[in-house]
């Protein structure tokens, strides 16, 4: 009985078990059969419902403007940088415009913003900013202007507690419109070459160059946008950066900076003496051709010139007497002439094909018979055309085959947009007319188009030994301060012209300089060769009433080049329009201020002062090491007085003893690093979140951010060392 009892124990506890079970399974069944119904519901039945409740907590997805890459001089220096701009405007048909308050409020009223508006931006008196505040009420303009120029960052969050403009968005409809404005802290220097860059930001969240080195490398100048997105999160708004922006690239050109000032200063104290249209003066490195300076300045009103169009590259013009160089060097080398050869340039008046040429001189009586060399010393355009007639009035093309064969239409392939090219005719080229009298004007520098950098192009590859190398602008593209592409010097043509020819050349363009038209440009402080130019300008198919452009191209110091440079001037109203005694002027002016502050002297030239034997001075930096150095070689230091670590290396009057003194570190301002090494240099910047890169060896003699200044981390300095 006890085992049946126990059996059917066991049977009631099973269905009861299966009873409990069943209904678990009934209730999940429900409950899930309420979750597909809700999940149904949601998705399909209330879907409109809720993607307005999704809508609601995310706000719309902005553009994070990346910062536009810098452009700087070969020095480190800068030269472009962005800053932020605002437009601000009133929406005054804003639904929750606050109209009451604007126009009765004694703190937030009409009244209390337009004496506000009036001291800050003083374009308006009080009474004028509420009369043009009330005009744009009564206009019901959705776009306003409360002011009409731009402003920075710092004057629009000032601006923003201002009366009414302090109430929210809705309350007062007041808003701004993003610019990006392109900064230039050396002012014109090399301004339309570096280029400039539409204010506009474009829909993709960059900005956009417009013309010069800003547009060639637009690319990697403008970066990438990224995206950030406003939600609503554990009930408050959050900014959540969807994709995080890439600034752009920066670019170290070739331009010196103080080279660049001195030919920009040169060239305007030139313009202004002698009230010219506008001019321009480009320098180039002689062997790297990298282009150290180059200025266009043009009359923007009377007495006061600026940056224009960029002359040196664009303008396709007719180079003048500088071109007979060109021509000279062809006969030279065809073995048609030698400089010796005697040519008649008879009284200054010479009548080919009933055409009249004339000698500048022609009011003196003329030169007479001259020899080819003097035909270039004074710059007689008989002289040239006459040599030019004698070897190709039967062969013109061969005339022409010979210039170029010189190089001078190489397609230069600059850096600067819109840039020109060389263009000379040739006899049966129907695109430009060839008439009977081309070959003689031609030879002179007529009837062709050469832009000036391709004129000095030439000229530099006489100064290299008659290497033709391209004129370049930019010396590397960086990003984060490391270099990812350096740009080395590309050689155009290995020679232009035979050593023989060269060197005969070489002897004209110095005699002119110290025997013919260019001698008011002799220095007796540097060697100057090169050649005067000056030629009428065409308008309207006619030389007569439009003016001159006067021109000097050359190179120095003569001996030995450096730099080639030339000057181009165009219609000047003082004085008699000269080749020599104004752009050549210039010229010498340029060369003896870059020998005063730039030509290096060979110190094993000098002779020794047997009396003066002065110690060594050591590089800056750590004060244990300093010591070290000096114990070692036995020099005696004085440094009773210092107290820190870091210490600054000087010689005493006396020069034989080192006097230390202590180098001071202020927490957040950039620390001086100009004579220490480059180990210390690189270890104290980055110690204080700069980011370092370094230029040249030796000890540091100059940096990019002047100590003393604010420190921004991760913001890059060029250390320069020599």
């Amino acid at each position: 009985m006890s085992e049946e009892k126990d059996v059917k124990g066991q049977e009631q506890k099973s269905g009861r078990i299966l009873t409990n079970y069943f209904i678990v399974v009934i209730l999940l069944s429900f409950i899930v059969a309420g979750i597909v119904f809700c999940a149904f519901n949601t998705a399909f039945i209330e879907k409109e419902k809720w993607i307005k409740v999704a809508a609601s907590q995310q706000r719309p997805n902005r553009k994070i403007l990346p910062g536009r890459g810098n452009i700087y001089s070969v020095d480190g220096k800068l030269m472009a940088t962005s800053v932020p701009r605002y437009y601000t405007y009133i929406d005054f048909k804003a639904e929750g415009l606050a109209i009451d308050s604007f126009l009765k409020s004694k703190t937030n009223g009409v009244d209390s913003l337009s004496i506000y508006l009036s001291r800050k931006l003083k374009n308006r008196t009080p009474a004028g900013y509420k009369a043009h505040l009330l005009k744009g009420l009564k206009s019901k303009n959705r776009q306003y202007p409360v002011y009409e120029g731009k402003i920075s960052y710092s004057d629009l969050k000032e601006i923003k507690k201002y009366p009414f403009l302090r109430l929210n968005r809705y309350k007062s409809g007041f808003y701004t419109k993003e610019m990006v404005q392109r900064q230039k802290p050396f002012g014109t220097l090399a301004s339309r070459t570096i280029g400039d860059i539409y204010g506009e930001i474009e829909e993709s969240g960059v900005t956009k160059g417009k013309n010069g080195l800003e547009l060639q490398y637009d690319s990697l100048l403008r970066g990438e946008a990224g995206l950030s997105s406003v939600r609503r999160l554990g009930g408050a708004w959050t900014n959540v950066v969807e994709i995080e922006p890439v600034d752009g690239m920066d670019i170290r050109t070739t331009i010196d900076i103080g080279i660049q000032d001195i030919a920009e200063k040169s060239l305007v104290d030139m313009l202004k003496n002698i009230d010219a249209e506008s001019g321009t003066a480009v320098i180039m490195e002689v062997e790297t051709g990298e282009i150290k300076a180059i200025t266009n300045m043009g009359r923007v009103h009377e007495g006061i010139y600026a940056e224009t169009k960029n002359h040196a590259v664009a303008d396709e013009i007719e180079p003048g007497s500088t071109f007979k160089v060109a021509s000279i060097m062809v006969a030279l080398e065809d073995g048609l002439c030698n400089p010796y050869d005697s040519v008649d340039t008879g009284n200054g008046i010479y009548i080919y094909k009933g055409a009249r040429m004339t000698d500048h001189n022609m009011n003196h009586g003329g030169y007479g018979k001259i020899s080819v060399e003097q035909s270039i010393w004074f710059s007689s355009n008989i002289g040239v055309a006459k040599t030019i007639l004698k070897g190709y009035e039967k062969n013109p093309a061969k005339f022409v085959e010979g210039l170029y064969r010189l190089g001078l239409t190489i397609p230069l392939k600059l850096e600067i947009p819109g840039s020109g090219k060389a263009k000379i005719r040739m006899p049966k080229d129907t695109t430009l007319y060839w008439s009977k009298t081309t070959l003689p004007w031609m030879s002179f520098g007529y009837e062709t188009q050469i832009p000036p950098i391709y004129t000095l192009t030439f000229f530099n590859a006489i100064a290299n030994n008659g290497k033709m190398v391209r004129p370049m602008f930019t010396k590397e593209i960086l990003y984060n301060g490391k270099v990812q592409k350096n740009f080395s010097t590309e050689v155009l043509k290995s020679s232009i012209c035979s050593d023989k020819t060269l060197e005969i050349i070489q002897k004209m363009l110095l005699g002119v300089v110290e025997k013919g038209t260019g001698k008011v440009v002799h220095s007796d402080i540097i060697r100057i060769a090169g050649k005067t130019g000056t030629a009428q300008i065409a308008s309207g198919g006619s030389y007569r009433t439009s003016g001159h452009q006067v021109s000097f191209c050359g190179y120095f110091p003569a001996d030995k080049p450096k730099y080639s440079c030339i000057v181009v001037i165009r219609r000047p109203r003082i004085g008699y329009a000269s080749g020599g005694g104004m752009s050549g002027v210039v010229v010498k002016n340029i060369a003896e201020k870059i020998y005063a502050n730039y030509m290096a002297f060979d110190i094993k030239s000098i002779e020794r002062d047997s009396l003066a034997v002065l110690t060594p001075v050591p590089k800056t930096g750590d004060k244990k090491e300093l010591k070290q150095v000096m114990n070692a070689l036995d020099i005696e230091i004085n440094d009773d007085k210092t107290e820190t670590n870091w210490l600054l290396a000087d010689r005493t009057e006396s020069g034989s003893e080192i006097l230390l003194k202590d180098l001071p570190l202020i927490e957040g301002l950039v620390p001086r690093v100009t004579g220490m090494g480059a180990k210390d240099a690189v270890f104290l910047m980055e110690s204080v979140g700069l980011r370092v890169n370094l230029q040249g060896s030796g000890r540091v003699i100059t940096q990019s951010i002047s100590p003393g200044q604010r420190i921004s981390k991760g913001q890059t300095v060029l250390l320069t060392l020599k």
